[in-house]
């Protein structure tokens, strides 16, 4: 009997506590999900509120800002075109496109009367050498490994070009690393073999063809180019009166294309400078003169100095614009008519937002930010466009000419790299 109760005792305490148990665990669970919503309505509000206003200060580096336009430009050189009476004839190169001469060089030759049956000759020769060539085991020297690979780097640059003018360029420089290829193997052959009795045989040919060749010389020291278009008398420095936004678009020049290679003529270029001329309607072109320096953004993406040498004012109230470059004058040598970006103006210096400079009066103020505490700071802006500025601390004598005295001068703080100023500051922050 007695045993008896004390195990409903038992059971009677081990079902009370099981109650509580639960009621406190219930309890936690409350307070848990009370906590778990606040925190998720906190970290909510505070996501719209980034994603509205996602930062309130910008850290000030230096950087560049620039008003540039992209046009269309023709290219004036100095240019003089040479060539021969046989021209006709057909020309070898003594000088390569792009290669530097002095007055009186060779540039190039003119073949003799009669040369379509010799180059017959020396074609049929040549392919008599290459399948000696090709067909015998000796081990060739270096030189030849490396003519080699460049004429697998040509041909494999002929692969989907579409450009005749560069399918034409890559067929002669195939030929010529070929020839100058069988020239090497014919040095390494024995005396009696037949590669170098076909090489001495082309070379008689070669001799035969060129005996009373036409020889040109070069009339002034500059770069040797064999890319004619007829226009080198014609779009001259000197006539920059002439060459008006009409007359340009009459040429009916095409942008970007190369001009192609002459079989017949080649010419020297001044290469310390050229000419572009473009025209262009903008605000910016209008406040430009004769003697300005900009710069201009060319094809392969290069930044070159550049001076306004003529401006021609048109009837549609655009400008023709004639500048001057000394940089990267060889990379224009195959063109005629590019597009460019002229870069009006460029500033460097302290980068910052347009929307943190606070205007009070004619002076302008950013708003430093450092550890919650606020500095009211004065600025000069150099330049800027629609979204930076480029700015500077004022001297102390300019201070003075804006009629600043001496304590405010030495307790005013410069702006400096990596502050951290306000975007859209208000009188709240001017007055903290």
């Amino acid at each position: 009997m007695e045993k008896n109760k004390i195990n409903v005792e038992k059971n009677y305490f081990y079902e009370n506590n099981m109650k509580k148990s639960r009621k406190v665990n219930k309890i936690k669970l409350g307070i848990f999900s009370v906590f778990a919503i606040i925190l998720i309505i906190i970290i909510a509000y505070s996501t719209i509120g980034f994603i509205s206003n996602p930062t309130d200060t910008f850290l000030v580096t230096t950087g560049e800002i620039s008003e540039w336009e992209s046009v269309t430009a023709y290219i004036v050189r100095d240019e003089i075109t040479v060539q021969g009476e046989n021209y006709k004839n057909g020309m070898i190169r003594i000088k390569e496109e792009g290669e530097r001469v002095a007055k009186g060089d060779s540039i190039y030759r003119y073949y003799t009367s009669g040369e379509e049956q010799i180059k017959e000759k020396i074609a049929e020769i040549d392919n008599q050498i290459q399948e000696i060539m090709q067909n015998q085991k000796t081990v060739f020297p270096r030189d030849i490994k490396l003519l080699e690979s460049q004429i697998e780097e040509q041909i494999a640059a002929l692969d989907g070009e579409n450009s005749i003018q560069k399918i034409k360029d890559y067929k002669n420089n195939i030929n010529t690393y070929i020839n100058k290829k069988a020239e090497i193997a014919g040095e390494y052959s024995p005396a009696n073999s037949e590669l170098k009795q076909l090489i001495e045989q082309k070379n008689q040919y070669k001799e035969s063809l060129t005996a009373n060749a036409e020889y040109v010389n070069a009339p002034e020291s500059g770069v040797v180019s064999y890319r004619v278009d007829g226009l080198e008398n014609v779009l001259t420095p000197q006539s920059f009166g002439t060459l008006d936004k009409k007359f340009l678009e009459n040429l009916n020049l095409k942008t970007s294309q190369i001009i192609p290679t002459s079989e017949e003529t080649g010419k020297i270029i001044n290469n310390y400078e050229c000419y572009i001329i473009l025209n262009s309607k903008s605000e910016q072109s209008k406040g430009v003169n004769v003697g300005d320096d900009l710069k201009i953004r060319l094809p392969n993406s290069v930044k070159v100095s550049a001076e306004i040498v003529n401006i021609i004012e048109e009837d549609d109230e655009s400008r023709t614009i004639a500048i001057k470059i000394s940089e990267n004058v060889e990379d224009l040598i195959p063109y005629r008519k590019i597009s460019i970006d002229i870069i009006w103006w460029s500033e460097e210096g302290f980068r910052v937002p347009n929307e943190a400079i606070y205007k009070i009066g004619e002076l302008s103020y950013v708003i430093r930010n450092r550890n919650g505490y606020y500095d009211k700071m004065l600025v000069k802006i150099q330049n800027q466009n629609e979204e930076f500025s480029i700015v500077s601390s004022y001297s102390s004598d300019e201070l003075k000419e804006l009629g600043f005295s001496s304590s405010e001068i030495y307790s005013m703080k410069n702006i400096a790299l990596y502050d951290e100023i306000v975007l859209n500051p208000t009188e709240q922050h001017l007055l903290q």
